[in-house]
């Protein structure tokens, strides 16, 4: 029997955020929804593509990690996977 060699490149940090080109994937988010704004009213709005981001990643400096879903979370856009209810008294893991 040939034995099997099972190769994955293990990540150098584990708490390194997943990257696509230089924007994380919350800011890559931001910059698909300026896009998408930009896209349907045009002219002025296409600064959004580039100023958005970066607004954003200097906001992002000053909150902790994962602001952007506990925000979402509280608005009511996003439900938090894996977590108790609000109401919920007692969880049990």
């Amino acid at each position: 029997m040939e034995q099997e060699s099972y190769e994955r490149k293990f990540p150098q940090y584990l708490s390194s955020p997943m990257q696509v080109l230089w924007l994380e994937t919350d800011d890559l988010g931001i910059a698909v929804f300026c896009f998408m704004v930009a896209s349907i009213f045009k002219g002025w709005f296409w600064l959004l593509v580039i100023a958005g981001p970066l607004l954003y990643m200097r906001a992002k400096l000053k909150y902790p990690r994962g602001f952007l879903k506990h925000i979402l979370y509280l608005s009511g856009v996003k439900d938090l996977e894996g977590y108790p209810t609000t109401f919920q008294k007692e969880f049990l893991e």
